[in-house]
């Protein structure tokens, strides 16, 4: 049911002051920090060798440059939290020590001897397990892959490599990054409660961040397998422009719709990653030309007289009184911050949005027409019904669904040019049972009717960028997850926003008591 309060409060947002929000509102919007199980962060002259894990990448960064830290000694402290909780998280598919080990020596005779690549170098990440590594098995949450090996890298899995990083192994995905897990696969445990989401695709790299099992990683969007696993793990997401980053090297879900992205603790480290992965890629012809960009530029923290567009009726009969009031706590501190708030409308068919999705499914069963239906049997029961129906799309269904989505994306990006940012809900974490993840009928049913793509699926469509970050908590202890959503190419302005919000709140600083 619509809740009425909550409605009213959103109704009167525009054009009336929201920045004297009352601290008494401020924690019903939220649950108050104290609702749930956090640790705060600490600072770095605070933390001793074993909270290292929680720190950002630039706290620990200067720590490996001034050589107070090396990246060996960080790299063994990561694999030993790793092997301390991982069994019960379930976020790695593949642990690589041995490499990691090897690079991470190397990153400290390079800076030791006065090569320093820059704020990555001798930083661990991981990487979602679709991502080509050469050497190191890539399944893809497939059985038809569980013994497949790479011999070369994707190019983001290079360029991060060339940044210095120091590569702890690959995460747990769902099935082909689809919406369940394929049997026999590990499902990722949500660090906040068990018995809670991940964010289905990506959910191994959100589910390492948030519990300290790597401080950064790579995940992928099709239709919001990036944003939906930092939501329901409390950390940051970011989904590039279409082409801003290459998909080579990267097991394909939908050619048109997969975007390649980091995942991080704080939007500062977020840009970082996404600027030693982005740029055009002669191996992708859908890597976009564009002028080299700074995003490390964008972490100013001033956004006095940016234009944050806002819609205060989107999301609410949805999501509930909870992520709607946390959002307008947000936005009314964007506006503290200097922020010009202005009226936008997100209100989209969600029934058009949905049936657009599956005439888009065609290109899914492309990506698997060499295994399927002649390996029908070593896939999953939710995947494999996907795909046998998505077989039958016909070329008139999938070209309507083409230009259904060419009207859709003129609607949602009109209005994202209204502002230089618009603030919107990414949605909430719900109780899951094992069974609805891995798509026993009937139980499934539930489970995906809590999915909102609608939501998500807009900027997929257009191939614009959106930055997921924590604003607030339920009072179950789950956190809550915001969208910034901009044109296309706008990354620098999500970030500036984004870390702006970021660092007069201290929702990025709780992590999960594990």
């Amino acid at each position: 049911m619509r809740d009425q309060n909550s409605s009213d409060r959103a109704g009167h947002l525009i054009g009336h002051p929201i920045g004297s929000v009352s601290r008494r509102t401020f924690i019903g919007a939220t649950g108050g920090m104290a609702a749930a199980t956090v640790m705060p962060g600490c600072t770095t002259s605070q933390a001793d060798r074993s909270e290292l894990y929680y720190q950002s990448i630039s706290q620990v960064a200067a720590l490996l440059r001034s050589g107070e830290l090396s990246p060996v000694e960080l790299t063994r402290i990561m694999l030993e939290r790793i092997d301390a909780i991982d069994g019960k998280l379930k976020a790695f598919a593949t642990i690589t020590p041995e490499l990691a080990l090897a690079a991470a020596r190397k990153a400290e005779d390079e800076i030791r001897s006065g090569i320093y690549r820059g704020i990555l170098h001798g930083i661990p990440v991981a990487y979602k397990d679709l991502f080509y590594t050469k050497g190191v098995r890539t399944m893809g949450g497939l059985a038809i892959n569980r013994d497949f090996v790479p011999d070369y890298d994707a190019t983001v899995v290079a360029r991060l490599a060339d940044a210095g990083v120091v590569p702890l192994g690959k995460l747990n995905m769902t099935e082909g990054a689809f919406v369940t897990y394929a049997p026999g696969f590990d499902i990722p445990i949500n660090p906040w409660n068990e018995s809670y989401w991940t964010g289905v695709s990506s959910s191994g790299s959100g589910v390492a961040v948030a519990a300290g099992l790597c401080f950064a990683a790579l995940g992928s969007d099709t239709a919001g397998s990036i944003r939906w696993p930092a939501m329901a793990n409390g950390v940051v997401g970011l989904k590039p422009t279409y082409g801003r980053v290459s998909r080579y090297g990267v097991m394909t879900m939908s050619e048109s719709l997969d975007h390649v992205g980091p995942f991080a603790r704080s939007v500062e480290d977020a840009a970082a990653m996404l600027q030693a992965i982005a740029g055009q890629d002669e191996n992708d012809s859908t890597a976009l030309a564009l002028p080299s960009t700074d995003f490390s530029d964008a972490v100013s923290g001033d956004i006095r007289g940016m234009k944050i567009g806002f819609d205060p009726n989107y999301g609410i009969d949805e999501f509930g009184s909870g992520l709607a009031e946390a959002i307008l706590v947000a936005v009314a501190q964007m506006e503290a911050l200097g922020a010009e708030i202005v009226e936008v409308n997100l209100g989209a068919n969600h029934e058009l949005i949905e049936e657009t999705l599956d005439a888009l499914g065609r290109e899914v069963y492309q990506s698997h027409a060499q295994s399927f239906p002649s390996r029908a049997n070593e896939y999953g029961e939710m995947f494999a019904g996907f795909l046998a129906g998505a077989q039958s799309i016909s070329d008139e269904t999938y070209a309507k669904g083409v230009e259904q989505r060419r009207m859709l994306n003129l609607a949602f990006e009109g209005e994202l040019a209204k502002a230089d940012v618009v603030v919107a809900p990414t949605g909430v974490s719900f109780p899951v049972t094992q069974d609805q993840l891995r798509g026993a009928a009937p139980v499934v049913g539930d489970y995906l009717s809590q999915t909102p793509l609608w939501a998500t699926v807009p900027a997929n469509f257009a191939g614009t960028p959106s930055l997921t970050l924590p604003c607030g908590m339920s009072p179950e202890g789950i956190p809550y997850g915001m969208q910034l959503l901009g044109q296309r190419v706008s990354e620098a302005s999500l970030i500036k926003a984004g870390h702006a919000y970021e660092t007069s709140t201290d929702w990025h600083r709780l992590h999960p008591a594990i």
